[in-house]
């Protein structure tokens, strides 16, 4: 289909950008960002101007990655955020509805640029040092030898995304599923490094229920010819380990996909013919050296799967790239035979192999998940897993298997920095809490080497923690009222509809993390609203032996690093394709 209208060459121009421009262009981010966050964030719709696939999602990388901005503020916004997801694989929803705030709130000070930048890396490293210090009432350590706080992170993950489509059963099952998932994607020498980790491949079973997903070792690939599972009706398994042959190119016959080395075709004879003989001299020399299994990434010519299955040879096909790299690690000692676009071992590809590029395998077996059949590779000893993962529909599958892709970057993230922080809103407001404590008296050494006034950073100061808070205000999307106490700095939610002469104690009973119940003599404050008084104390939660943790537990991801620095007068400015802002659909 042709395009509607003329696509309009980029325009780069050296004016300033206008504040009216740039206001309206955060306010309608942060509106999009904003409502998707927490367990009862909005779905997005999205779909091009042509009218392609509609995705609905919540999840921050499904979403920008669909956006099409053309503002450079927000070019540069969502290039951040993207860049955090990549780097951390969460928060995306927290990094953009912090970083929409904070520049919303400093741009219309009247303060300078390089001193709004050096205030806010004070306040930075305040909150850095503040996490990381003993002392931090907003952090909890992680117990390895117990499941508890870990099912508690990987809940806290698949709740939040509301397209998933999960029941609170179906939740703690997907979880559970996930936690194997990932004990078995450590290796035994994984220590402290992300890039140590193993592969967890998922499985897709669309139009099942959630609660048929399973989690198995080693790989799964779907095979639809129903006499594979007839070859091996109890699997394969013997003390010897399963020879394996992989191929990266083509056993098709075809002359142009004979990939490296040469075919000799002596005089008269059919260049076809010769590259068959060829694929047959192949499969002899296989069979001969005592290979089980072979795997090609493309396609087998049919002359030669017949002869192999009549050899008991198990014969794979069109696997695709995707898998090439996970089969190479399964299978010990293996190199990639007669590969022709790869680096590995440069063999020519339908000449006669030795026995030293096969690979083997443990157990080779069958799978049934109805109505799929899988060949089961199990491998010696790898950190590679295959996920069934089941869900209701096409849409909601996509969005719960990116829910489960981050739950485990977010458990590896875990294991390098053993510690999570309290999700609910309380980390926010706690933080928010703090640095106002800490700040109500600035030493004037710190003014000094700043070089601004206390009112300058002050004023910047309430713009950082009313920032904080405003995460804490986006997880409320039923015009409720958020609270903060004086004496923790948690996070309460009251509904829409309390009476004004009713005590806010009678309807905030438990924090958004359920750590603190409310009590008497507890002082309250609306959330992102100034007072005279700042908390006395912020108090460290001692937690109970039992406690009971239903908040929404969050990894300390160093997210605050991530945070987009504000982006000063004079960016270039660009026309092009972009997609209508309409507050009134956000």
């Amino acid at each position: 289909m042709s395009r509607v209208d003329v696509k309009k060459l980029s325009l780069c121009t050296s004016e300033p950008l206008s504040q009216e421009a740039v206001g309206h262009a955060l306010s309608v981010f942060s509106k999009i960002v904003g409502s998707c966050y927490g367990p009862t964030g909005r779905l997005k719709q999205l779909h091009n101007g042509m009218g392609s696939y509609v995705r609905t999602t919540s999840h921050a990388s499904a979403l920008l990655g669909s956006l099409c901005v053309a503002h450079p503020v927000l070019k540069l916004l969502t290039a951040s955020v993207q860049n955090h997801v990549s780097r951390f694989g969460d928060g995306g929803l927290f990094t953009a509805v912090l970083c929409c705030s904070l520049l919303g709130k400093l741009r219309c000070l009247n303060v300078a640029s390089h001193t709004r930048v050096r205030i806010c890396q004070h306040l930075l490293s305040q909150c850095l040092d503040y996490l990381a210090s003993e002392a931090c009432g907003c952090k909890i350590p992680v117990d390895f030898s117990s499941s508890k706080i870990l099912l508690d992170l990987v809940r806290s993950v698949l709740t939040s995304k509301r397209g998933c489509m999960l029941s609170r059963v179906e939740a703690d099952g997907v979880s559970t599923l996930i936690l194997k998932a990932f004990l078995l994607t450590v290796p035994q020498n994984a220590g402290t490094s992300v890039a140590g980790f193993g592969k967890c491949f998922y499985v897709p079973m669309k139009d099942k229920r959630v609660l048929d997903s399973s989690v198995c070792p080693g790989l799964l690939i779907e095979i639809p010819e129903f006499h594979l599972a007839r070859m091996l009706p109890g699997g394969r398994t013997t003390s010897n380990p399963i020879r394996t042959a992989l191929f990266c190119t083509s056993l098709s016959g075809d002359v142009c996909e004979t990939g490296e080395g040469a075919v000799v075709v002596h005089h008269g004879v059919s260049l076809e013919a010769a590259v068959l003989d060829q694929l047959l001299s192949l499969g002899q020399q296989m069979v001969k050296d005592g290979v089980g299994l072979v795997i090609c990434q493309k396609v087998i010519h049919p002359a030669l799967k017949q002869y192999l299955k009549e050899n008991q040879v198990v014969a794979v096909e069109r696997v695709g790239i995707a898998m090439m790299e996970s089969l190479k690690e399964i299978t010990v000692h293996l190199s990639c035979l007669f590969c022709a676009t790869s680096g590995s071992q440069a063999i020519a590809s339908l000449q006669l192999l030795s026995p030293a590029p096969y690979g083997s395998l443990k157990v080779l077996q069958t799978q049934y998940f109805a109505p799929k059949w899988f060949l089961h590779l199990i491998p010696e000893d790898s950190a590679i897993c295959s996920l069934v993962l089941c869900n209701r529909n096409e849409t909601a599958w996509d969005e719960l298997k990116l829910a489960c892709q981050t739950a485990e970057r977010v458990l590896q993230q875990t294991v390098k920095d053993p510690w999570v922080l309290l999700g609910g809103g309380c980390t926010e407001t706690h933080l928010s809490s703090y640095l106002r404590h800490q700040n109500a008296d600035v030493p004037f050494s710190t003014l000094e080497d700043l070089g601004c006034s206390r009112s300058e950073f002050q004023l910047v100061a309430d713009s950082f923690c009313h920032s904080l808070e405003s995460v804490a205000r986006c997880l409320e999307h039923d015009n409720g009222e958020i609270l903060t106490d004086m004496t923790w700095g948690h996070s309460w939610s009251v509904p829409p509809d309390v009476p004004g002469h009713s005590p806010w104690s009678d309807f905030a009973v438990k924090c958004g993390c359920g750590l603190c119940v409310s009590q008497e003599g507890l002082k309250w404050r609306v959330l992102q609203t100034r007072t005279a008084a700042s908390p006395s104390v912020c108090m460290k939660l001692h937690l109970p032996e039992d406690r009971n943790i239903w908040c929404y537990l969050a990894l300390v991801a160093r997210g605050f690093q991530g945070r987009l620095d504000t982006p000063k007068e004079g960016c270039r400015a660009k026309k092009g394709p972009q997609v209508k802002d309409d507050p009134g659909r956000v």
